[in-house]
């Protein structure tokens, strides 16, 4: 049995939701690790994002984000509200923004990302996909994505590949 451990780095940097394609990152890491039967896991190790399997919308919104996706931003903020201001969730709470601005060098405004920790929570951070002949079974119209939660700031993410099989 073979394991490989593949990882991809995405940025997100709109002030809202994003989400990355990384199907083609996923079919490379497949590649390189030759597992022809198995399977790939794709995984976020952030505590603010997701990964989901969907169907490309092809319609986007002017800053590119895919008409199907928007959608489920739409549901979830009927579920889950943007976090706007302070006292709108219980946390961050007072000992969690002295923590993040003194210990982390963070902004206190940085730590209103409730939501994106309630919807990662919800939508979940890893989907785990077969592999068969040495390719993705994603169906005809299935997409892998990474989706960051966190609008907040700009931040460097870290997708992760995890192969097994043989």
């Amino acid at each position: 049995m073979t394991v490989y451990h593949h990882t991809v780095d995405v940025r997100s940097h709109l002030n809202k939701p994003m989400f990355h394609d990384v199907t083609e990152a996923a079919r490379e890491a497949i590649s390189r690790s030759g597992i022809q039967l198995g399977t790939i896991t794709v995984y976020s190790k952030h505590t603010t994002c997701s990964v989901i399997i969907q169907e490309e919308s092809h319609d986007t919104l002017y800053d590119g984000t895919e008409y199907l996706l928007q959608d489920l931003l739409d549901c979830l903020e009927a579920i889950v509200p943007t976090c706007r201001r302070e006292g709108q969730y219980l946390h961050p709470g007072p000992k969690h923004i002295r923590h993040a601005v003194e210990n982390l060098g963070e902004k206190a405004v940085w730590s209103l990302n409730t939501d994106a920790h309630i919807r990662s929570c919800l939508i979940g951070r890893s989907e785990t996909i077969p592999i068969v002949n040495g390719l993705i079974e994603l169906g005809e119209f299935g997409h892998v994505y990474f989706v960051d939660f966190d609008a907040v700031r700009t931040r460097d993410r870290t997708v992760q590949f995890q192969l097994l099989g043989d």
